[in-house]
């Protein structure tokens, strides 16, 4: 999944002006899709998607990465339903 830019074609100055888009991803696994191996891919896609809802804010990136590492983390720990 590849984010397109703006009219201008560069992503900061697309945040930069204020144009937000939210990216919907569903975390949560498939059964048996990754046998509970939690990707670098998948962590960084899901603190993209916190970055994005949070406004594209400058610095700290690492709350939006270990946020998501710790809901994968959870989510590929609990019991199957």
């Amino acid at each position: 999944m590849k984010k397109q830019a703006g009219a201008g074609g560069n992503p900061a100055s697309d945040a930069a002006s204020g144009a937000a888009t939210a990216v919907a991803f569903d975390p949560v696994p498939e059964a048996g899709s990754n046998n509970g191996v939690i990707e670098h891919e998948d962590i960084a896609r899901l603190a993209y998607s916190y970055w994005e809802a949070r406004g594209c804010p400058l610095g700290s990136p690492e709350e939006d990465w270990f946020r998501a590492e710790m809901e994968l983390l959870r989510q590929t720990s609990a019991p199957a339903e």
